[in-house]
């Protein structure tokens, strides 16, 4: 048995939890709107159609912001398409996924399904085929109260009041040979800051985000950044960040390790961003919307879009079956995201349902919870008032991918008006169980109100719509709190939660 210290002390803040840290997405990409959230087939539907099952699920998933609807689909995307009666919109090809929309869902049944799903929507504008004017008039339609003649429009669709939408992407991933539309640095940057600007024209309390780096191994990264903040630093509040991460060639060592490269990326971006703010002599700062991060699987066949001349509606899709392995690593994911709250201002799990997602349904029938799931409805529970740096003084162990990494990762929130504490801690090790020695003498009076590990003798072992509970987190019962000094035993490849309280 390993032991590892941490550190944990009240003076150690780095800001505030950020209830949009804990984001999702919702893109028209494979099953995640058709047969995801949207099924007028199924049992539960109600009179739009919408799974109540899954809205269940996703207000126990703790999300807070959505953003949609997209993703690589919106670089093509008319949003007119989607508004006003259904026999009257028209079905249109989706090049980024290879599939037909229907156009069933759209802006006014995603508003709709936001606000049962008691979520804030994240909307994004169409800076691949569409321009200025197109962003603009979508505004109009969702914030302007009325009389106008797209605001009217709204208003004869039946949705009286505005939509009053605060968040706003765009674009999305323009530095990406792969996106429709795709552009240069330069040209993608002078296109943000004329939008941007023409939407504040609107309305001037827009939060707008530009396109970062779609990866920190894309070529141009960087360098993207520092050219597009260079050309509408002052139209925009923060800059996109987009990661995935999976196994490779049985490397699981380095896959546990991947929150080195989200640490590295959030930085990396942040000192870009910074230097910017110098070169331009002004006080604003740009943070960080990691509004796409998760485990994606991208060489399995299910991650690859139909060809030919078949265009079907809602295809299988990107629907990774997830693993304790990959759920071990979501939630150091969310650790690196708390630990850098001072920069990363919102984020968005990639994606909500279906579409690698913690969330699964079959079309017409059962609904289930992937082992991803676990993490992050525990972290959006439990990380409440303010984000604490643990000191930890771990082993490292050699990875292929990015060198020396610790052996245990952890952070911690604190709430600075009832005391309460959460640890969430991850152990990378891949066979030895660690103890983690936990000083929390600067915190008087804190005693152990729940201890909980997601493991599994398996780390292979993945939820099904048979048995979704099998990894669900299980009480540690080896949590003992004395004389200041927390002691917490975490088993191999785990992902762990310590709730203290006064």
């Amino acid at each position: 048995m390993i032991p590892v210290r941490l550190t944990l002390d009240p003076a150690f803040r780095v800001g505030p939890v950020r209830r949009r840290t804990f984001g999702s997405f919702v893109e028209h990409l494979g099953r995640c709107v058709y047969t995801g959230i949207h099924d007028p087939a199924h049992p539960t539907a109600d009179a739009d159609g919408f799974r109540k099952d899954v809205l269940e699920l996703t207000r126990e998933l703790g999300v807070s912001t959505v953003r949609y609807p997209g993703g690589n689909f919106v670089s093509g995307y008319r949003w007119e398409d989607g508004v006003g009666p259904l026999d009257q919109r028209p079905a249109r090809l989706d090049l980024a996924w290879h599939s037909t929309d229907p156009n069933t869902v759209g802006v006014e049944e995603f508003m709709r399904w936001a606000r049962l799903a008691e979520v804030e929507p994240m909307m994004a504008v169409n800076l691949g085929t569409r321009g200025v004017q197109e962003a603009v008039d979508l505004l109009e339609y969702c914030n302007v109260r009325g009389g106008t003649r797209l605001s009217d429009q709204r208003r004869a669709n039946g949705a009286q009041d505005p939509y009053d939408i605060r968040m706003w992407c765009l674009g999305n991933e323009m530095d990406g040979p792969w996106q429709i539309g795709h552009k240069t640095a330069y040209e993608y940057g002078r296109l943000a800051a004329e939008t941007g600007r023409a939407m504040r024209m609107v309305d001037p309390d827009l939060e707008l985000v530009a396109c970062g780096s779609s990866g920190v191994a894309i070529p141009t990264f960087g360098e993207w950044e520092r050219i597009v903040l260079g050309e509408a630093y002052e139209q925009v509040d923060l800059i996109s960040a987009h990661a995935y991460y999976w196994e490779e060639d049985g490397d699981l060592g380095s896959f546990l390790a991947s929150a080195v490269d989200m640490d590295h990326f959030v930085e990396s971006v942040s000192a870009t961003a910074d230097a910017v703010r110098a070169h331009k002599k002004v006080d604003k700062r740009i943070h960080i919307s990691f509004d796409e991060w998760n485990v994606w699987y991208q060489h399995r066949a299910e991650s690859k879009p139909p060809t030919g001349h078949d265009w079907p509606v809602a295809p299988v899709l990107l629907e990774d079956k997830y693993n304790v392995a990959d759920a071990v690593v979501v939630g150091n994911l969310l650790i690196s995201l708390l630990r850098h709250t001072d920069r990363v201002h919102s984020a968005s799990l990639a994606q909500l349902v279906n579409v690698i997602a913690p969330i699964m349904t079959e079309p017409g029938g059962r609904s289930w919870k992937q082992t991803i799931f676990h993490p992050f409805a525990q972290a959006s529970r439990y990380a409440v008032g303010d984000v604490l740096q643990v000191a930890v003084e771990a082993p490292t162990y050699e990875t292929a991918k990015y060198g020396d990494a610790a052996l245990v990762d952890a952070v911690a929130t604190r709430d600075p008006e009832s005391g309460a504490v959460a640890l969430f801690a991850v152990n990378r090790s891949l066979t030895e169980t660690v103890t983690l020695e936990v000083d929390a003498r600067s915190l008087p009076g804190l005693r152990v109100v729940e201890a909980t590990t997601l493991s599994h003798p398996d780390h292979t072992w993945a939820a099904t719509a048979d048995d979704d509970t099998s990894v669900a987190p299980r009480a540690n019962a080896t949590a003992v709190v004395r004389d200041g000094r927390l002691t917490v035993e975490v088993p191999p490849v785990s992902w762990n939660v310590v709730r203290l309280g006064v």
